[in-house]
């Protein structure tokens, strides 16, 4: 069956104003100008042409320098003091000698050139058609960037509803590992059981880093709930969480100073487990890692945590991106999702995160936390 070609939409034409308070000179113009795809404005004053400017989005607009009330330098200066026409391109039109002062207001004004009288037809229109060119492809630039924006925000979309939707599931498939393990007596369902648990553990946190991006993202920022705590505590926390799951690494905690604030104890505690994690899996082995809270200034408290093994250079810029993973896949079961979480928590709590490769062949990742109110 033969199909025809959906029509294609035809673009709106590209408008110039033209302003002359000679009508006469309006028509000459016009007659040079109008052609397919362009639509020609006039205006007799200035008043008119600022009204007409206001109205619509104009690729260019021809100033006559000499008219009554408001000339073409006034009228310029209007325009680029309003936010909408400031950046319109604007060429004088003059019947007056070649004065470089006259030109050097001009061009001060905003002009991007001058025509001199009588106009020589063919370097108008080309003029003309270079400014209606770059005005067509910044439209289609915007609307490029439009679409591509409801794409990413749909898509964003979708990855949160997914991800929530699939935690009932996955909840399902966890407890029922969980039962199969105490229930079985065969050491080998036990173990397969057991080999489930840990992957939806996996897939649980992977979902959850979904959420949170879907969240930072979408409601711009996570959500916070501070309350009062103390960072030692949630430091010993994250040690002693991390010592369980990774039990041949050394982990070294410091507390120093006073360490009350008012934080949300979740999310910072996702954040130094995040770090820890990160810092233990990309660290060299035989090496501590190192996780430091210092309360000895006034206004904020600093995590710090410090792994061996430089990030390359050419990473280190962007090891806070989403879905920056490390190059060697056997050190990374997850989306490439913590480090950037951890900036969107240090965001959410008004503070900051950097990364930094020391001389001495280190990581050190700093937090800078306010204590909060």
């Amino acid at each position: 069956m033969d199909t025809q070609p959906l029509p294609s939409v035809p673009q709106s034409p590209v408008k110039c104003l033209l302003v002359d308070d000679h009508p006469e000179n309006l028509l000459a113009l016009s007659a040079l100008l109008k052609g397919e795809g362009v639509e020609i404005l006039c205006a007799n004053s200035g008043q008119e042409a600022l009204e007409l400017a206001l109205q619509h989005d104009l690729a260019l607009a021809l100033l006559d320098v000499q008219m009554p009330e408001m000339d073409g330098f006034e009228l310029a200066e209007l325009l680029r003091g309003s936010e909408r026409t400031r950046h319109i391109p604007l060429i004088f039109v003059t019947a007056g000698a070649h004065d470089a002062s006259r030109m050097f207001k001009g061009y001060e004004t905003g002009a991007v050139d001058f025509l001199f009288k009588p106009i020589e037809p063919r370097i108008l229109q080309t003029k003309a058609r270079v400014f209606f060119d770059l005005y067509r492809t910044k439209r289609q630039l915007a609307e490029e960037l439009a679409e591509r924006t409801e794409t990413l925000r749909l898509n964003e979309t979708f990855s949160a509803i997914l991800g929530h939707d699939l935690r009932s599931p996955l909840s399902v498939i966890q407890m029922l590992s969980t039962l199969l393990q105490r229930k079985a007596d065969d050491p080998s369902v036990q173990s397969k059981a057991a080999q489930i648990a840990e992957c939806g553990k996996l897939m649980s946190r992977m979902i959850n880093d979904i959420l949170d991006l879907s969240r930072a993202r979408l409601g711009g920022g996570i959500p916070i709930s501070p309350h009062a705590l103390d960072a030692g505590e949630l430091v010993a926390l994250t040690v002693q969480g991390k010592s369980t799951v990774f039990p041949n690494a050394q982990i070294q905690a410091d507390c120093q100073g006073d360490l009350a604030a008012r934080w949300d104890s979740d999310r910072i505690g996702q954040l130094l487990t995040n770090l820890v994690t990160n810092a233990v899996r990309h660290g060299q082995e035989g090496f501590p890692v190192e996780i430091k809270a210092d309360g000895s200034q006034a206004a904020e408290i600093v995590l710090t945590v410090r792994n061996k093994g430089a990030i390359p250079a050419d990473i280190l810029p962007h090891v806070f991106e989403p879905f920056r993973r490390a190059k060697n896949p056997s050190n990374s079961d997850g989306l490439g999702l913590g480090l950037y979480i951890v900036w969107e928590i240090a965001q959410a709590h008004g503070g900051s995160v950097t990364a930094e490769a020391t001389p001495d062949d280190h990581t050190v990742m700093r937090v800078r936390l306010p204590r909060g109110q």
